[in-house]
């Protein structure tokens, strides 16, 4: 599942007290009491293992119009221990019927339920023998639900303003028991026959081909799949609609269909073509070809994470899968093709082999967001991607670097501890850790060592440790430079070494003091914290990386102990650590390095590549924030930037430098803000100045463009606002026809809404358009706007005009607005103040935890800073002063 980022601020905003999470189940070594009364035969919340499914029959029928659905389920039971008793989940649902059939005949089951663990529990008065297979017969009922999870309601609008509804589903993680009594654990995986009753007016497709379609009375038809491969329940899917789809078949014959609403299926080409070039690339570097018939790609008007991999049937967002050819983005075509390559990894990471629970997430979304970026820099070349998988790193890192952040192996039991997991830290530091892996294995012996996982466990649930355990057979067997270019004398041990960034928290920070030929290293935990204590315990196995002045040739060092020392062949000027940024760690540079590689920027910043380049501009600044590097340093360190033209090294600078005016625009600070924001303007005016308004360019110079006069434009630029306002009024008087350059309607939509005529004619586009990255931008231009009753109106706005699954996104825009963020807080507290949540609503969740942590080294940064920087800004205006003198 590719989640999206206001996914928490969504949960928290919209929890229902059904979602209310059941007690720890630590707390339950007592009898539980079921909802009749009587007492609950089992008080864990982690299901028995006494027996397993081996098959599932499942029929389903929804009604569209009542937005309620029934449904009968078959279930064939392996039995592992004598018993008198199946537990399994069901949530919210009413239960018609419990049949035991067993070769004896048909038995009646009584029912018993545990809401608070989503359990059933079905007692029966003959014993289930050992070694022996039964079958459970249950009927249910129960209503579409009204959130994004289970077996759900979706609604659209067409051009002439009729509402269309459909309903599909979304079981990951633990959703699936809303839809129909199962055993929702993913190690308990197997085999699905599934019927859907619709109406002639709707088809409906899961996660097989359909086999016949059979003529029911009353008008309805029922539509018979094919039976899945042995699966986990939270990849069954299902949907019953009214869309179109295109299809094109793969080199290997895999039909490939990529569904929508009808009046968008003009906006498909794009997400097909790269399906299926995905896919044949998929089957050639896995090794291992793809094992269903078909593969869909549908589109959902109500979703609420970018993407789900259910296993034949990916279900997506809208604006993560339908493409405009005139009017997207390079970035919407990257977004696009990275979601697409996301889901498709999962079919072999995720779907074909398995975590054995939850706290393992990491094995499927961690290589899935690893493999997004191997696999398009392969499909689509021309899209760059290698520039951007830098940002992942950095956003793992700023979660982190928190107390509250997790191992990437993590403990966790219930549903919300699962949900909460979906997090930068399972996804990518999980993808960081991985690339650091392959570059430590090198990516051949990699490639072979996930090639020999796949196909061991296939159709099973694993752990980490064999990931590890395939891995260090290929790395110490198949390929012994890899091991020597680090180190000899050792016996490789993967599990050794990712243990280290697998079961532990945070990340190190390497030290590193050059004295002669002598390299002096030490590491220790990075924390933004004022308790020191926190960053005790801690260590890790490092595959260091490092080039000199003297040689660009990259030399490997790995780091096991606290300490160490390195011996260079010869002394030299400066040291880069970390080549690439292809570890997971920061660097400090202590003694003159910092002020060498200062140096080294100022006069030839190209001898060092863009992404070293961009992690210097990293670290440098993140080192001040917990006290290694002073701010002037950090600052100094920044003035390079003025000749920087890649995009990551100036995105970069951007990430770094303008949160330090955020911080002042909520404390009155005008002058002092205004001056930094006048020094990054300064800074990048060069690179401003050379930016056309036109779409020409690589893929990466167009993103850069759309940063640049956005930012350029905000700040108030005088040849950005007035290009923007000049292009704004002229789509405007065009009644919105005018076609403007892609990479610059961002910037020209958030200066046009600046005014309340402007705001009013992007409102009246948005509430039209069916072009749905156009809808994204034009969304995000409205939330920034400087006019409060705007900004009130947009935030308060739902149903016809704006889905909620995109209220999180206006709210953080509007959070982020120094105009807005008041509102943005007023209405949060309106719905739910952080004080008031209980263990049950969420006053637990690690969000709220990093959001106090956050504040908090907010306040000591600008405690301890802010007096540097005032000082900074004075002595380069001085010094400006004189130059001009």
């Amino acid at each position: 599942m590719l989640d999206s980022p206001p996914l928490l601020l969504l949960l928290l905003l919209f929890a229902s007290p059904s979602g209310a999470q059941p007690p720890n189940p630590e707390q339950h070594k007592e009898v539980l009491i079921s909802s009749s009364g009587q007492p609950f035969p089992w008080n864990h919340m982690r299901l028995p293992k006494t027996v397993s499914p081996l098959h599932y029959d499942l029929g389903i029928h929804p009604n569209l119009t009542t937005l309620d659905f029934t449904g009968v389920v078959r279930i064939q039971l392996q039995v592992h221990e004598d018993t008198g008793v199946i537990v399994l989940h069901a949530k919210q649902m009413q239960i018609t019927e419990a049949l035991l059939l067993a070769p004896e005949g048909v038995r009646p089951l009584r029912v018993l339920e545990y809401p608070p663990f989503h359990q059933l529990a079905l007692l029966s008065d003959t014993l289930l023998t050992r070694g022996r297979t039964y079958e459970v017969l249950l009927g249910f009922a129960a209503t579409l639900s009204d959130s994004f999870h289970g077996f759900y309601r979706s609604s659209y609008h067409t051009s002439s303003g009729a509402v269309r509804v459909l309903a599909s589903t979304q079981f990951e993680a633990t959703f699936a028991r809303a839809a129909f009594p199962c055993f929702d654990e993913p190690a308990f995986k197997a085999k699905f026959t599934i019927r859907i009753i619709r109406e002639p007016r709707h088809i409906a497709v899961s996660n097989m081909p359909t086999v016949k379609t059979v003529a029911l009375p009353g008008g309805l038809l029922e539509d018979h799949f094919d039976t899945t491969v042995k699966m986990s329940t939270y990849l069954v899917a299902y949907i019953v609609s009214d869309f179109l789809s295109v299809s094109r078949t793969t080199q290997r014959g895999v039909k490939i269909s990529v569904y929508a609403v009808p009046e968008k299926i003009d906006q498909t080409a794009f997400a097909l073509d790269t399906a299926v070039r995905l896919l044949d690339f998929y089957e050639d570097y896995f090794d291992i070809p793809y094992p269903l018939p078909k593969q869909d790609l549908a589109a959902i008007p109500d979703f609420q994470s970018g993407a789900m991999e259910n296993w034949g049937l990916t279900t997506y967002r809208e604006t993560a899968l339908l493409y405009d050819p005139d009017k997207s983005s390079p970035s919407d075509k990257l977004a696009i093709t990275k979601v697409i390559a996301h889901e498709l990894a999962h079919q072999w990471f995720g779907n074909l082999v398995t975590m054995e629970w939850w706290n393992d997430l990491w094995l499927n979304e961690g290589f899935a967001k690893f493999m997004e970026f191997i696999s398009v820099n392969v499909t689509n070349p021309e899209l760059h991607v290698d520039d951007f998988f830098l940002g992942k790193c950095f956003e793992a890192m700023e979660v982190d670097s928190l107390p509250s952040s997790h191992p990437v192996s993590t403990h966790v039991e219930n549903p919300m501890q699962i949900q909460e997991i979906f997090d930068d830290v399972s996804y990518d530091k999980g993808a960081c850790i991985l690339n650091m892996l392959r570059d430590f294995v090198t990516p051949e012996a990699f490639e072979i060592g996930i090639i020999r996982y796949l196909r061991r466990f296939s159709y099973q649930n694993t752990v980490s440790r064999h990931l590890w355990e395939s891995l260090t057979d290929v790395s110490a067997h198949g390929c012994i430079l890899c091991v020597q270019k680090w180190y000899s004398g050792d016996e490789l041990d993967v599990q050794a070494i990712m243990d280290t960034w697998t079961l532990q928290e945070g990340f190190p920070l390497v030290t590193v003091e050059v004295r002669g030929r002598e390299v002096r290293l030490s590491q220790e935990r990075y924390l933004k914290t004022d308790e020191p204590s926190l960053t005790d315990g801690f260590l890790w196995q490092i595959p260091l990386t490092y080039v000199t002045s003297a040689s660009s040739t990259i030399r490997r060092f790995l780091l096991k102990t606290k300490t160490d020392v390195l011996y260079l062949p010869q002394e030299v000027d400066w040291v880069k650590f970390n080549v690439d940024m292809s570890g997971y760690y920061m660097v400090h540079y202590e003694g003159d390095g910092w002020n060498a590689i200062i140096n080294l920027l100022q006069h030839n910043h190209t001898v060092l590549t863009s992404n070293d380049r961009a992690s210097l501009v990293h670290d440098v600044f993140q080192l001040v924030s917990v006290g290694k590097v002073r701010l002037d340093t950090a600052l100094e360190l920044s003035l390079y930037l003025s000749r920087e033209t890649e995009t990551m090294a100036v995105t970069q600078g951007f990430q770094e430098l303008v949160p330090l005016y955020k911080l002042m625009e909520k404390r009155d600070m005008a002058a002092l803000e205004n001056r930094m924001k006048s020094y990054i303007v300064d800074l990048f005016r060069g690179l401003i100045d050379r930016q056309e308004w036109t779409d020409s360019g690589s893929v990466s110079e167009r993103v850069l463009r759309s940063y640049l006069l956005l930012f350029g434009s905000v700040r108030n630029y005088p040849p950005c606002v007035e290009k923007a306002t000049q292009l704004f009024n002229a789509w405007r008087a065009s009644g919105g026809h005018m076609s403007l350059p892609v990479d610059v309607t961002m910037a020209v939509f958030t200066v046009g809404a600046r005014t309340p005529e402007g705001w009013d004619f992007l409102f009246e586009r948005y509430r039209t358009s069916l072009q749905m990255s156009v809808k994204s931008r034009m969304k995000v231009a409205m939330a920034f706007s400087p006019l409060q009753g705007k900004l009130t109106r947009w935030q308060s706005l739902r149903g016809e005009v704006m889905k909620l699954q995109d209220l999180p996104d206006v709210l953080v825009t509007i959070s982020r607005n120094p105009h807005g963020y008041k509102l943005a807080w007023d209405f949060l507290r309106v719905k739910l103040f952080f004080g008031s949540l209980t263990e049950e609503t969420g006053s637990e969740m690690r969000c709220i935890q990093q959001t106090y942590e956050t504040i908090g080294d907010n306040i000591r940064w600008m405690d301890a800073h802010l007096p540097h920087l005032q000082a900074w800004l004075d002595k380069r205006s001085s010094h400006t002063v004189h130059e001009d003198l």
